[in-house]
């Protein structure tokens, strides 16, 4: 460790918003980083823990204490090589994952965990301006050829480390740029593109040969595509929304938050929109359904967009505004948050169940709701209403979608629907088939995506090879 004391003698101090007003005018990154020595300082911070629980609260394993120690002592280089040693796409967690780490630090116990995530990504940045992230392109060549599909986080590492391992990698992708939910999902006033993109050309130099607009089970069968490659690896996401089957549904303005947010993205990147109904907030009243982190992306995509007001409800209870410490430590909290997007202007109400969509010729104009009881029941007499001009459905994403690529197949699914493969080789009930990330877990986050991943990559090797020194 860096200064013995460091956790004494500093306090914690972290990345800063830019000012509602200025950054709601824009769709760009609105994250004020920290100074180089107050990167340092905070570095400084991490304790000589027993135990460093900040490793179990990281799914990719990043070495936490050795890079804070690193950073201590100037060694930027060093300590963007060592973070690279276990996450691929550190630009990509720094900015969007919700840092399960610092929820686990010892020093969390009093409410001032170290800033992994903020000097996690202050490696990375340094280490793009100063030109150290450069292609690891392999030396020698297996002859193998494999087919990924899906372009998200998981899909992406996987197809790196497979790469670096010499095999001839072919990533598919259904839409027009890779990325997945990183590209068409996240919002880019939480990531701008240029990251993807980056990684994208480094990779490319690397010897993975991407190919978008191509939808498998769809313009090319799973079983063509069986037939012409060595293995197969299902990293596609878990695609199919939660609905909200209640009267009104068809209304017009009631719409999956999927289809919302990849339409803003594409019109900041001047990419085609295929659809021939324009979902805008612009002058409208907007009511969220779902408290996660897309909802909190739909507010602020609203706000941006020019929303009259923006309402979001949700089901469960409001959580406690600190936890219960010493029950919940070192695992992740349940405690009241309040994201970047809701400060900007949003009505946040709990307990809420949604009863029916109500409308005029045809288009929603109004929610029926009601409030529930912690064991999530109507109460009776607490019946209100909620006016909405557009209504966004954000309450998650229930499996992957099985028509077309996996039932033409024939993977099994386990009893979520998600595609039956297990961490020990991610293997799914087809031979040469692996599944990774939220195809197999279900919903989850950026940095477990990544984990399966890299994992998956191993297990191909192996498989491909009999042996492999890709880290699990």
């Amino acid at each position: 460790m860096g200064k013995v004391t460091g956790f004494l003698e500093i306090d914690r101090r972290d990345r800063r918003y830019a000012p509602a007003s200025d950054r709601i005018r824009h769709y760009k990154e609105f994250m004020i980083p920290l100074s180089e020595e107050a990167v340092k300082d905070q570095a400084a911070r991490c304790m000589d823990c027993g135990i460093p629980f900040c490793h179990n609260g990281c799914p990719v394993n990043n070495q936490i204490p050795d890079w804070n120690d690193l950073i201590y002592n100037s060694d930027w280089e060093e300590a963007s090589r060592n973070l690279h040693s276990t996450n691929n796409f550190p630009e990509f967690t720094g900015r969007i994952c919700p840092a399960p780490c610092e929820a686990a630090c010892t020093l969390n116990l009093q409410d001032t965990p170290v800033t992994i995530k903020s000097i996690e990504c202050a490696i990375v940045d340094r280490a793009w301006k100063e030109g150290w992230v450069k292609p690891e392109i392999s030396t020698h060549k297996t002859g193998k050829k494999i087919a990924i599909i899906g372009s998200g986080p998981a899909g992406l590492a996987c197809a790196q480390q497979l790469a670096r391992a010499g095999h001839d990698v072919h990533v598919f992708e259904k839409n027009a740029k890779p990325g997945g939910l990183l590209r068409y999902g996240i919002p880019d006033f939480k990531m701008e593109k240029i990251h993807i993109d980056r990684r994208m050309a480094q990779m490319q130099a690397e010897g993975v040969t991407f190919k978008p607009n191509t939808n498998i089970g769809v313009d090319i069968s799973g079983e063509e595509l069986s037939n012409s490659f060595d293995a197969i690896v299902l990293a596609g996401g878990a695609e199919k929304p939660r609905d909200l089957t209640i009267a009104g549904r068809d209304l017009s303005g009631v719409h999956f938050a999927m289809d919302f947010l990849p339409q803003q993205n594409r019109r900041n990147s001047y990419e085609q929109i295929t659809t021939n109904e324009p979902i805008l907030a612009g002058g409208k009243h907007v009511v969220v359904i779902g408290g996660g982190d897309t909802g909190s992306d739909c507010i602020g995509t609203s706000v941006r967009q020019g929303a009259l007001s923006v309402t979001q409800i949700e089901i469960m209870a409001q959580p406690p505004e600190k936890e219960a410490k010493l029950t919940s430590w070192p695992n992740w909290p349940m405690k009241m948050r309040t994201s970047s997007s809701q400060e900007e202007g949003a009505e946040r109400d709990f307990a809420v169940l949604t009863e029916k969509f109500e409308g005029v010729d045809g288009t929603v104009k109004k929610l029926d709701c009601i409030r529930v009881d912690e064991k999530m029941q109507p109460i009776e007499g607490s019946e209100f209403s909620l006016r909405a001009d557009l209504v966004l459905l954000a309450m998650g994403f229930v499996a992957p979608v099985s028509d077309g690529l996996l039932n033409g197949l024939g993977v099994n699914l386990d009893a979520r629907g998600n595609v039956a493969a297990n961490t020990k080789d991610y293997l799914t009930s087809r031979a040469k088939v692996f599944a990774a990330g939220d195809m197999r877990r279900g919903q989850s986050l950026v940095v477990w995506a990544i984990r399966e991943g890299r994992q998956a990559a191993r297990s191909v090797d192996e498989y491909l090879m009999g042996t492999s020194v890709l880290p699990r």
